[in-house]
């Protein structure tokens, strides 16, 4: 009796311990597949973006070869969109074959109610499976929810994890990519001669965008209305507007990099610069007011006026409030620094001022506004005001990180663009499409120079001559905003379509007109070489046309401009700015003290610093001189005899 009892309690215990452990096999055995998944997924992650990591570097290898050997004809970002079609094409005929696992899902609208025009943002998937499938086929089931997001439509194609992985998000684009880009375009930007040409700046990058998106969305779309009905069916009137949005913004770093090198005349750099910097701002705010126009106005799709209304409030609003906030976060950092002693500590001090930066992107974003045109002014008043009150270190070191973020960024973005046009699977291809798109593209350029620079010289002293112009003309290369804006949903074959133009438009300005630049700027013998010290002393040559030779685009020996010169609105500011706003938010001279009225002396007493009444009087700016808050493009280059030499701005008084 007792032996059988101990030999069924040992059958017992045989029986439970096979149990438990055949429950701990399964679950260790889902652990491990689990485990062997995220291992893969993070494996292809890692060799994505080491494909990014050493095409960026190998593109800086070979500028600096090509600097080296004084070759002018390709830019980086060039050699960054060769680079990146090379590895792109590499990736799609001779990588990896290994499949992506697919898994139909069809919903049943009487069970699962969705709305049939736009997808669910998560997918609950409920996957099935045994509560212990090694011991009773027939056990209980033990169903396993995974959930899915949202990526986009796909129809009809077949990826590889490679390609799948070897593209991106287009929202890392706009949160990651483009605010360093856009900030560094305003903390870097030379002010005086901003302020100087502002009229022709804000009329060639508002005026000029805006007619140049709606000329090209207008001829876009008589020229999709002759195209096959699969395709032609698929654009509408805001799909070409839209696309006259997107392509309508310039680019032009390779141009404006040999601008730096060659010493071109600070105005016309000016010019391009300027409306470069304003026409991405202009662009994804019109850009957002045409889907605006779509979703939330029209009711037809077709032509309203009162819809049209309110898109151009919208533009408008958004523009207008955007730069509010931008200048505001500014202003604020600036306080943040006057105000306290964190300029004891550098490396606080730079932590603070990057972090203050990009929450104005974010904040703007949130807010439903813009956040490039909000993180460009962030820019522009951090280099204006906050600048002044940071310590020696922290100057360096704010400089050199957005022009380091800037560059890195800039080049990812092209060797993306090349990589995406092999790897990308929304690519649609239409020849007719295309090949509009690039004349279409030239004639609204065309549009925002030439007859915008007439209207301007008949009240500009001096005019913008003619071969300024044409290099206005020439300098219209489409660059990152474009593609950023067109990548950003193609889910219909329009806008799959238009991803596929922008890029090759992208592409082939940024290698043909990037490159061919040089060689324009001494065809229509533009004047180079121009002195950067004379400039800062304001001795620059004026663009004036010289009777004797009749060339416009000659050069006056030793011109000083006026004060006419400069823009209305920006001597205006300038006063204020210097009696008012300067003396506010930095420790510069003359105090508020000094400008504000006597009764409010308590007022302006609370907001003076004692390093401002320390400060010797003597030393102050005046003017609208960019002194020592002018960021060179480079710290460093070389002079025609090979010796290095630095390029650098000094704290000069300009009257």
């Amino acid at each position: 009796m007792g032996f059988k009892y101990k030999k069924m309690r040992f059958s017992i215990s045989f029986i439970t311990i096979f149990l438990i452990f055949g429950v701990c096999t399964n679950a260790e055995k889902t652990d491990i597949e689990l485990d062997a998944k995220a291992t893969k997924l993070h494996q292809i992650d890692s060799l994505n973006l080491l494909v990014y990591t050493f095409l960026i570097a190998l593109t800086v290898l070979t500028t600096w070869l090509f600097k080296h050997h004084r070759v002018a004809w390709l830019h980086e970002t060039g050699l960054a969109v060769i680079y990146g079609l090379i590895v792109g094409a590499i990736i799609r005929y001779a990588g990896t074959t290994t499949p992506v696992v697919h898994l139909k899902v069809v919903p049943e609208p009487e069970v699962t109610p969705y709305n049939l025009s736009i997808p669910p943002d998560t997918l609950w998937f409920e996957f099935p499976g045994r509560t212990h499938p090694h011991i009773d086929d027939d056990g209980p089931k033990q169903n396993k929810t995974y959930a899915y997001t949202f990526r986009s439509q796909v129809v009809g194609i077949e990826e590889n994890e490679i390609d799948f992985k070897a593209t991106f998000d287009p929202e890392v684009f706009f949160n990651i990519i483009l605010p360093p880009i856009i900030f560094h375009a305003g903390y870097s930007l030379k002010r005086k001669y901003f302020f100087r040409n502002l009229g022709a700046i804000f009329t060639y990058a508002i005026i000029g965008t805006t007619l140049s998106a709606f000329l090209i969305g207008g001829l876009m779309y008589s020229v999709v209305q002759v195209m096959p009905d699969r395709l032609s069916s698929s654009f509408t009137f805001l799909d070409t507007l839209y696309f006259g949005a997107l392509i309508s913004p310039t680019d032009p770093l390779t141009i404006l990099a040999i601008f730096h090198d060659m010493h071109v005349d600070v105005n016309l750099y000016a010019l391009v610069f300027g409306e470069s910097v304003l026409n991405d701002a202009v662009a994804i705010v019109l850009s957002g007011s045409i889907q605006n126009y779509g979703e939330h106005y029209s009711t037809t799709g077709d032509f309203e006026s009162h819809a049209f209304i309110k898109a151009l409030g919208d533009f408008f609003g958004v523009f207008f409030f955007s730069t509010v906030i931008g200048a505001t976060m500014g202003c604020c950092t600036a306080l943040m620094t006057k105000f306290t002693k964190v300029k004891d500590f550098p490396l606080l001090e730079s932590a603070l001022f990057v972090l203050m930066s990009y929450s104005t992107f974010l904040i703007a974003e949130a807010a439903e506004l813009t956040g490039v045109v909000a993180v460009l002014f962030c820019g522009i008043c951090q280099a204006h005001y906050t600048y002044n009150n940071l310590s020696p270190d922290s100057r360096t070191r704010t400089k050199q990180i957005f022009e380091l973020l800037n560059f890195l960024a800039e080049n990812f973005i092209f060797s993306y663009i090349g990589v995406s046009m092999f790897t990308f699977p929304k690519h649609h291809f239409d020849m007719m499409f295309t090949l509009a798109g690039f004349i279409c593209a030239l004639i609204g350029r065309a549009i925002n120079v030439y007859p915008l620079s007439w209207l301007l010289n008949l009240g500009r002293k001096p005019a913008i001559p003619c071969n300024y112009q044409h290099m206005l003309f020439f300098a219209g290369l489409r660059g990152a905003m474009s593609f950023a804006l067109a990548i950003r949903n193609t889910v219909s074959d329009a806008r799959q379509t238009m991803l596929t133009t922008t890029s090759l438009i992208v592409i082939i300005t940024v290698i043909v007109q990037g490159g061919a630049s040089s060689y324009l700027l001494n065809l229509l013998k533009i004047p180079h070489g121009v002195d950067e010290e004379q400039e800062q002393l304001n001795n620059y040559q004026g663009v004036r046309s010289d009777p004797e030779s009749g060339d416009p685009g000659a050069l006056t020996p030793g011109g000083t401009p006026k004060n006419n010169d400069k823009a209305v609105l920006a001597r205006i500011w300038g006063n204020f700015d210097s009696k008012y706003m300067k003396p506010f938010l930095t420790h510069s001279r003359p105090t508020l003290l000094d400008t504000m009225p006597v009764f409010l002396s308590p007022l302006a007493r609370l907001l003076t610093t004692t390093e401002q009444l320390n400060q010797d009087p003597s030393i102050r700016r005046t003017g609208d001189s960019d002194s020592d808050l002018c960021i060179n493009n480079e710290s460093l280059s070389r002079s025609e005899s090979g010796n290095v030499r630095r390029n650098s701005i000094g704290r000069v008084s300009i009257r």
